[in-house]
């Protein structure tokens, strides 16, 4: 009975790390769709190649989700 119980503890685990990596690479990108980054595909590849290449750049893609680009301001007195 308890080896068991063991199992089913081991794959509530497995299962619970499987989804937050899976939260986790996906984070950034959905950031970015939702806020209009114009560069959202970018964050969301960047999301998940950090995320798997060691976790270090991971939340400087996290902020460039939040950080918009600022629009080319026009001259309205040229027009």
């Amino acid at each position: 009975m308890l080896d068991l119980f063991a199992w089913v503890v081991l794959a509530i685990l497995v299962a619970s790390a499987v989804a937050m990596v899976f939260i986790a690479g996906s984070l950034p990108g959905h950031i970015a769709r939702t806020r209009g980054h114009p560069w959202a595909e970018a964050v969301t590849v960047a999301g998940w190649v950090t995320l798997f290449l060691g976790f270090v750049l991971w939340p400087v893609v996290l902020i460039w989700a939040y950080v918009d680009v600022p629009s080319p301001r026009r001259n309205e007195a040229r027009q």
